[in-house]
């Protein structure tokens, strides 16, 4: 089967799976596989297929049938002008609140801005006029396509829907041939859910609450940003669930939550004994590829959304998305959680032992020693690279820490500056755990005219010379041009940038003396350095030991 028929055909039924009823066909060359799929749809009884020529006329039906029906219509027309013939009901529907689904097809990349016959810019063609706009990509013959497609589908579908009904666009670009070629072959199985639309998004309705069946093979997990954690993390301790906290979700306490799930995930076997009945999500996750792995895998995977016009789902698994979610108590054996615990702490216990060998500065320890070391009521800020990372791994659970990070975009823009801002406003004892490069990006961050206020925050600064996550990642199997192009070295003396603008500085020499150099008040530095090199080769220890700990737990 050739790409262009087998999006035309996932993205058709995908719709269908999530309700959609008929479908508006303004008739075109580049539109010809959502044509055919749509066409064969009606011949099988499943849509009302509507064909007009003319595509100001076509938006406009699909327009009077969704405003009467109230459910999403599906739009379809060719590229070029033809898109824009659209705008005017587009606009219509953004004002009145109509639900439609517009898909445009278009010329792929390698066509557009070329003087390409009928070939336009269509990305976002509709502005402020449509609830979400996404440019579908060219469609690929390689295996995860299709549950990215029917993903991206069924969140346009529910988008449509509420909470504030309206228009949605999807621009998608196809590639000859057009139409199908006689071949069914495809590198996955095409097929959708069983039970209904790949996600289904719940209306926000006053008192709506998803009721999870009763189960104790459940897990919480609880990513950045997530809100009332306290109450969730309350409700999967009484249902007998672990809780899996990144840093900054700020879950990582009580007798539940685990600090070793990222190497606990990483043992295939311990994977395959511990499948759970259902996930839900809080927040953003992404900080281990490992419980991304667990999040793809889930049978269930409810996904707890503020807003439902967003919700993190970054390997398109989500299969249920809602504002709230009730986790029900289950009384009797609590083997699923002991089984947990009993990996977490051999995994924890192997770290540490690995970490505690070495007196001198790690990376890794200095992050599982720093938050240790905090007292009741601080705040630590860090960044969203590597400390983070390490932190993820290593920090052991505890209460009284506020954690934060500037994962939304999870750059290295501002993090001084953000740093600071978040002290102020906490008015508390508050530090931060910055890489170096971090740090260099951001240092004017420090500077602040005479008789401004400066925070109560430690700033621990990570210096190994350059960007140490990349020592970590498949760049480092290029050692030609690794360390001008991804390590880029720096020499910056940083007691110097510290004395420049009059911050006290001191320097982490070994391990065992952070909390003596953490005392203090004020905006100060301390500088911790370390290789990266050795930074590779510990991480690879730590895991190793954590794995070979966990299997010995498990024979």
């Amino acid at each position: 089967m050739n790409p262009a028929t087998a999006l035309a055909t996932v993205l058709v039924d995908e719709l269908l799976r999530c309700g959609m009823t008929d479908a508006v066909l303004a008739p075109g060359s580049r539109s010809a596989a959502l044509a055919l799929a749509l066409h064969e749809a009606e011949t099988a009884g499943r849509v009302r297929l509507h064909v007009r020529i003319d595509e100001r006329s076509a938006s406009f039906l699909g327009l009077g049938l969704a405003r009467r029906s109230g459910r999403p219509v599906l739009l379809v027309c060719t590229s070029g002008t033809a898109a824009a013939n659209f705008h005017p009901a587009v606009i219509e529907a953004h004002e009145a609140g109509v639900p439609l689904l517009v898909v445009t097809a278009d010329r792929p990349p390698e066509l557009r801005a070329t003087g390409a016959n009928q070939t336009i810019d269509q990305v976002k063609l509709y502005g402020t006029a449509v609830r979400w706009s996404a440019e579908i990509g060219v469609p690929e013959n390689r295996p995860g396509m299709v549950s990215y497609w029917r993903s991206l589908v069924s969140r346009a579908y529910g988008l449509a829907q509420g909470p504030s009904p309206g228009p949605v666009h999807l621009n998608a670009a196809f590639r000859e041939p057009l139409v199908p070629d006689g071949d069914d072959a495809w590198c996955e199985p095409l097929d959708g859910d069983a039970t209904g639309a790949w996600t289904r998004v719940r209306a926000a309705t006053p008192g709506s609450v998803l009721h999870v069946p009763p189960t104790r093979r459940g897990i919480l997990v609880v990513g950045d940003g997530a809100v009332n954690v306290k109450r969730y993390v309350a409700a999967a301790s009484m249902a007998g669930w672990p809780v899996l906290s990144e840093p900054s979700g700020n879950a990582r306490y009580g007798d539940h939550a685990l600090s070793a799930h990222h190497f606990l995930l990483g043992v295939p076997e311990f994977v395959e004994r511990h499948r759970p009945e259902v996930v839900v999500t809080l927040g953003k996750p992404g900080l281990s590829r490992p419980l991304l792995a667990l999040l793809r895998r889930a049978e269930e995977h409810i996904v707890l959304a503020p807003d439902l016009a967003r919700w993190p789902d970054p390997v398109r698994s989500a299969t249920q998305v809602a504002q709230d979610v009730e986790i029900p108590v289950v009384s009797g054996d609590d083997a699923w959680l002991r089984s947990w615990r009993a990996a977490d702490l051999a995994a924890a216990a192997a770290i540490d032992r690995v970490l505690d060998a070495v007196p001198e500065v790690s990376e890794p320890r200095l992050a599982r020693d720093l938050v240790a070391s905090l007292p009741g009521g601080a705040l630590l800020f860090t960044s969203a690279s590597m400390p983070i990372r390490d932190l993820d791994q290593v920090m052991r659970p505890r209460r009284g820490v506020r954690i934060m990070a500037n994962r939304g975009a999870s750059g290295i823009d501002g993090l001084v500056s953000t740093a600071l801002g978040a002290a102020l406003a906490h008015g508390g004892r508050s530090y931060a755990l910055l890489g170096d490069l971090a740090f260099l990006h951001d240092q004017n961050g420090l500077l602040a005219g005479a008789g401004e206020r400066r925070p109560d925050l430690a700033l621990v600064v990570v210096n190994n010379r350059g960007g140490g996550i990349f020592s970590l990642l498949p760049q480092a199997a290029v050692p030609d041009p690794f360390e001008r192009v991804f390590g880029t070295p720096h020499d910056v003396d940083l007691e110097a940038v510290a004395a420049a603008h009059r911050v006290p500085y001191r320097r982490l020499e070994a391990a065992a003396d952070l909390p003596k150099l953490l005392a203090g008040e004020g905006l100060r530095m301390i500088e911790a350095r370390t290789d990266r090199a050795v930074n590779a080769d510990l991480h690879a220890e730590l895991r190793t030991a954590a794995h070979e700990a966990v299997r010995e737990l498990l024979a």
